[in-house]
This record gives structure tokens, C-alpha cells and sequence, in this order.
């Protein structure tokens, strides 16, 4: 198999969690939280290189971060939407063979764990599109106008999580095939590009974990930094 190449997605500001920097910015359990997944993922043996897509105004911060963490092998600077900050990425790697592995993770969920990160890159051994998911432990609603709509079955439901993991010329079609749609106006995820303009290519849902949580108010991040706290050594380093 050729390369794999994990991308981080620091790009946005998080004004919902406060503070004079971002959140990717913040301490978490002792050092910024962008730097938990980068060290999640420089753990991996797998991953052979990093790239992180960082809020523009913040790139040096971002590069003495990375200055540490030897896959590292560039800091750009990110887009206005995390569609833009994927595609800042995609162009980064555009050279390189297209059955790369790239994964791509929100700095936002700096509790991702090398073995989840391994299983992705498993899982694309198999297949061209993978994403991490939990099951939804709520009932979801589909509501039009205050009204209920329709009751997915629970049972079929998963939550997303990142990282999502694509062979690198499918991840690229799939966007130029959503770049071609006037109707397409970003993604919160990249999976669901997949999904939705190459429907001949199947995405995989593979097991993530409940501590895999998004970092998005204040709460977010002190459950965090207890699940941190928590974790094994097992959790936060894998050889």
C-alpha cells in the first residue's frame, strides 16, 4: 500500500467555548488541545506523515506546537468553512499516489486514540471511504416547521465522529464532483461527499468510542479534561 497522511483540522475559531485564543489553542490536561491529536496520531506507526490546516491568524502558535512532533510536514494556514479548510488540505497532498491514505480529524475531538486511528487505516485496506461512528443512545426526530415529521428507527442510527479515512483520488473526485453541483454549499463532514456524489462508492461505519467527544462549549471541555484524566497509559500511547 502506498502512504498514509493524517490531516488535522484546526481552522476554526470557536467563539462558543470563549477565551482570547482558540479553543485548538487552549490547555487541555496540561498542553493545548490541538497537540493531544497530533500526538495521537505521530503514535501511530502507520501514519507516515501530518499535516495540520490551522486558523490563519495563529500559524506560529500551531508551528512551535508542531515543531515537536517529527511527522509534521506542514502547518496551512485554514479556509473561512471547514469545507474550504478540507480542500486547503487536499490541495497540500494532490501529488502524492492516489491509493493514499488520508485521514482527516477535527482538532476538536483531542481524545481520538492511536488504536481508533489504526482502525481506520485497517479498514482501508478494504474499503475507499471510512468513517467512525457510535451508536445513538437518543431517539432521534425529523422536525419540518415544529412539527415531527418522521421517527428513524434507533436502531440503525450511528453518530459521527472523525477521523474519517479516504483513499486519496476518491476523496479528490468526490469533491470535484461536489465543486461541479451549484447546489452544494460545504459539508460538515467528508464522508457524506462521498457519500453523496460518488453513490457507487461504499463508505464503511467503523466502531469509535463514547470518549471521543467534540470540544464545543466550556462544559465540552471540562469533561475532557476529566476523561484526560482518566485515561490509561494504554489510551494515550501506542507503539
Amino acid at each position: 500500500m502506498g502512504r498514509s497522511i493524517g490531516v488535522i483540522l484546526a481552522g476554526g475559531t470557536g467563539t462558543r467555548i470563549g477565551g482570547d485564543v482558540p479553543k485548538q489553542l487552549q490547555q487541555l490536561a496540561g498542553k493545548p488541545m490541538i497537540e493531544h491529536s497530533i500526538a495521537a496520531f505521530q503514535a501511530v506507526d502507520g501514519i507516515d506523515e501530518i499535516a495540520i490546516v490551522m486558523q490563519a491568524d495563529h500559524l506560529a502558535e500551531a508551528e512551535a506546537i508542531a515543531s515537536e512532533y517529527p511527522k509534521v510536514t506542514a502547518v496551512l494556514p485554514g479556509g473561512p468553512s471547514r469545507t474550504a479548510s478540507t480542500l486547503v488540505a487536499l490541495k497540500h497532498v494532490a501529488g502524492a499516489a492516489p491509493d493514499t491514505k488520508v485521514l482527516i480529524h477535527d482538532a476538536a475531538r483531542p481524545l481520538v486514540t492511536p488504536q481508533i486511528t489504526d482502525a481506520v487505516l485497517t479498514a482501508l485496506d478494504t474499503f475507499e471511504a471510512v468513517s467512525v461512528t457510535v451508536p445513538s443512545a437518543d431517539t432521534v426526530f425529523e422536525v419540518a416547521d415544529g412539527l415531527v415529521t418522521a421517527v428513524p428507527a434507533r436502531a440503525g442510527l450511528r453518530r459521527v465522529q472523525t477521523p474519517q479515512g479516504f483513499r486519496l483520488g476518491t476523496i479528490m473526485w468526490a469533491y470535484r464532483q461536489a465543486a461541479d453541483d451549484p447546489a452544494f454549499d460545504g459539508a460538515t463532514d467528508d464522508c457524506s461527499v462521498v457519500f453523496n456524489y460518488l453513490p457507487g462508492v461504499p463508505v464503511a461505519a467503523i466502531d469509535g468510542a463514547e470518549s471521543n467527544i467534540k470540544v464545543t462549549n466550556a462544559s465540552d471541555m471540562e469533561l475532557a479534561a476529566h476523561l484526560l484524566q482518566l485515561a490509561t497509559p494504554t489510551q494515550q500511547s501506542h507503539k
